[in-house]
């Protein structure tokens, strides 16, 4: 029989495993960008944002480990979990910041980074989010702003499991390599080259 300390181990993965509304009524967007350290410091910079965390989802693998993921056949894409204050902000305009922090016509990867675990995908927790980030995809995508299709999925949340503690943060542990690697990867340049004045809309002091 498992002792107690190895049942609680258990029931605390399981909770940071499953998603589910925040507690105090705070909401809850899953997003997938790409480097995950890139789209944690964006939204970090998104006034109403509580807390974003770094992890993997949409995948088979149970705890998967960076290695496990970035090597491929996992099925997980490096995401983030961002949670948000409903009274400073909303799930819609979350929506809208994060598009225009990525390339959501590349079907292949984001910027530098190439494979399945470096794609765009947004997570909904609940029929609402569906509807609110399919309007959104489906209004951008009719626009043709962007000269390409939408390649960004739209895929029911699943367990999300945050990454390992250097990842958590990365920007302000490490903010050398952390603004080497954004600069050499291009994602500024090809954000601003897609998005025009439109770029990073809704981040402060990015």
């Amino acid at each position: 029989m498992p002792r107690p300390t190895a049942l609680l181990f258990l029931l605390l993965a399981l909770l940071a495993a499953f998603p589910a509304k925040a507690a105090d009524g705070d909401g809850v967007l899953i997003v997938a960008g790409g480097c995950f350290w890139c789209v944690e410091s964006d939204f970090d910079h998104v006034p109403g944002v509580i807390e974003t965390v770094s992890g993997y989802t949409g995948g088979h693998l149970e705890n998967p480990t960076y290695e496990q993921v970035s090597h491929g056949g996992s099925g997980h894409l490096e995401a983030v979990r961002i949670r948000f204050d409903p009274a400073k902000t909303s799930y819609a305009k979350l929506v809208e910041v994060f598009w225009r922090t990525i390339d959501p016509t590349d079907a292949g990867g984001q910027f530098c980074d190439r494979g399945h675990s470096y794609t765009t995908a947004i997570f909904p927790l609940d029929a609402e989010q569906r509807r609110i980030a399919e309007a959104s995809k489906n209004k951008l995508d009719e626009s043709g702003k962007l000269g390409a299709p939408i390649a960004t999925k739209i895929l029911d949340a699943g367990p999300f499991y945050p990454a390992e503690g250097y990842h958590q943060d990365f920007y302000t542990k490490s903010p050398i390599r952390y603004r080497f690697y954004r600069f050499n990867c291009g994602r500024d340049n090809r954000v601003d080259q897609l998005w025009g004045t439109e770029a990073r809309k809704g981040l402060e002091f990015h």
